[in-house]
């Protein structure tokens, strides 16, 4: 008979909004700490214009994020044929990172009219003046060959520089039409459609990729080669193409796309602004749900105002968007000796509607005021699918370690500096950010 004592450690749930790594709105063309963009206005397509920094990284009249957006229009990026301007996207990571966030970037062929949104003047130059081709959105051929040779060798130059890099949240897999949103992706050669989305499966194969949801072909050729998430740029069109009612739906369906959200992110991005929902008459909380039913993660608001009537909207959205971690129910030995293990049995929520894609691992910490020693267990979270999760481990305890009472502690840790990344819903959080859960002997 098992005489071990054992302590029971049921956390208490909380409800605060938590700002935690992937999940959440973003900053777009901004970062934490910027002003918004007036009214119902925004920039997209071109380099950043940094705005002075004092410190505070709250913007009023819109909720903190763990997400900076950045969308640029490909003549910016390559001016002249072969010659990259890698600093610009060195800066906005290096400026995220700052601003505690991580950077989603898409690069745009093109956007629409005017010659500031266009292909690269060399490549303008290339293949001749500008006409419409297919759908008429297509300011350029992607048939023509040195489209793939030149639009596909940049993403593969971007893969060979940033795959995996720490503050790259996700790529998105922008291949046709304005602002890479894929109109017409439907009409393209198989050739051409797999050799864009090669460019990006063969050179992003650590950092998550996102594809826009356009069409059955496209989708399906993405998902053979990749775990590819999917992003939507028109949340909340309730009326004018019927996105929210019809398109959406449809399409996602249609390209299998219902299950991407179990290994990869699903990501939306708002149509105008929250505002213009608002002046529109349109449901802000039929809005929410559908895109909580679609497994959303993260959401693009374009860095305008979120009307003060919707903020408790808001709030209820973030708190379920992405992932939530509530522990639930935690039991550990009283007590544990120098050289044994420490065998634990956990049970867990997820109270999102989304699992974490990052690979972070849950630690166990022992610490007072002689010593500190911390252990990572083997759970997986990005495995955590909303609902109830159930896991058991050991950690063992090192021969020399002192004996003496220690608290014990627990965190989801950066696994590169073992700090503390993931916000758990429940009390004890210090400040640190480790969870205390109670004391435990070493003897």
């Amino acid at each position: 008979m098992n005489t071990e004592k054992t302590v029971v450690v049921r956390p208490n749930v909380i409800d605060d909004v938590l700002v935690n790594p992937g999940i959440g709105f973003m900053t777009f063309q901004r970062f934490n700490g910027d002003k918004l963009n007036p009214g119902k206005e925004w920039t997209e397509g071109f380099p950043i214009e940094y705005q002075e920094f004092n410190g505070n990284l709250k913007v009023e009249g819109y909720p903190m994020t763990s997400i900076a957006y950045f969308r640029v229009y490909w003549r910016y990026l390559e001016p002249e044929k072969g010659k990259y301007n890698w600093a610009m996207i060195d800066k906005a990571l290096k400026t995220a990172h700052e601003r505690q966030q991580t950077l989603m970037f898409r690069l745009a062929p093109y956007g629409t009219e005017t010659k500031d949104t266009d292909v690269p003047d060399w490549y303008r130059e290339m293949v001749g003046e500008e006409k419409r081709y297919a759908d008429a959105r297509w300011r350029v051929d992607p048939e023509d060959p040195r489209y793939v040779e030149y639009f596909g060798g940049l993403i593969r130059k971007l893969g060979e520089r940033y795959d995996g890099h720490p503050d790259l949240e996700s790529v998105d897999m922008s291949i046709v039409g304005p602002w890479g949103e894929g109109a017409g992706s439907h009409l393209l050669s198989q050739h051409t459609r797999e050799a864009l989305i090669d460019a990006y499966v063969e050179s992003f194969r650590r950092t998550p990729l996102l594809i826009l949801i356009s069409d059955p072909k496209t989708h399906a050729y993405a998902n053979s080669r990749a775990n590819v998430g999917w992003r939507a740029d028109c949340l909340g069109d309730m009326g004018v193409w019927h996105h929210m009612t019809d398109i959406y739906p449809q399409r996602m369906i249609e390209g299998g796309m219902q299950d991407a959200w179990k290994k990869a992110p699903v990501s939306f991005e708002v149509c105008w602004v929250v505002k213009h929902w608002l002046d529109m008459g349109w449901d802000i909380d039929y809005i929410i749900e559908q895109s909580l039913k679609w497994h959303i993660s993260s959401f693009n608001a374009k860095s305008s105002p979120i009307p003060k009537e919707w903020e408790p909207n808001i709030e209820r959205w973030l708190k379920k968007m992405g992932y939530r971690f509530a522990l639930r129910r935690f039991e550990y030995p009283e007590m544990v000796m120098p050289g044994g293990k420490l065998e634990f049995q956990s049970w867990w929520e997820n109270l999102g509607v989304a699992p974490c894609y990052k690979r972070f691992p849950l630690a166990i910490r022992l610490k007072n005021e002689n010593k500190t020693y911390m252990a990572l267990t083997d759970a997986d979270i990005r495995s955590w699918l909303p609902g109830d999760i159930l896991f058991n481990d050991r950690i063992f305890i090192p021969w020399d370690m002192p004996q003496g009472i220690y608290k014990l502690e627990l965190a989801i840790v950066d696994p590169i500096s073992f700090e503390a990344k993931v916000q758990l819903a429940i009390e004890g959080r210090q400040n640190d950010g480790w969870y205390y859960l109670g004391n435990i002997i070493v003897r």
